[in-house]
């Protein structure tokens, strides 16, 4: 199982904006092999980012994800805020649960190579 993180700094002056479009967001994800959830983490500090904190049964469903026509639909609208809407770039993290107290009998995700996405693969 691994978790990605995208922490993406929202202009408070767009926050409203932003998180309407996650209520309104395509959806297409959620119907792809390996996908477990997907959560929308709003920041309680000011300064501090949204998260879109997703859960994947494996490295290897998430990286077919991210190769998928779906992905491409899926975030077509991602540039549908102005670019003030963000105070500074997003960071796109990927971690492996290698232990989870609500799941005693999860096999560790093997240690795997540093992610990037590289479109057009």
């Amino acid at each position: 199982m691994i978790t990605t993180m995208n922490r993406i700094f929202v202009n408070p002056d767009f926050a409203e904006q932003f998180e309407e479009n996650f209520r309104n967001r395509a959806g297409l994800v959620d119907r792809m092999e390996g996908f477990v959830s997907n959560q929308l983490l709003r920041p309680s500090s000011p300064g501090d980012p949204y998260i879109v904190l997703t859960h994947w049964a494996s490295r290897q469903q998430f990286e077919t994800w991210v190769r998928s026509p779906e992905f491409a639909r899926g975030h077509a609208r991602s540039g549908s805020l102005p670019r003030e809407a963000y105070s500074g770039p997003n960071k796109l993290e990927l971690h492996e649960v290698i232990l989870d107290s609500a799941r005693p009998e999860l096999v560790p995700e093997p240690h795997g190579k540093p992610f990037a996405i590289h479109h057009g693969e």
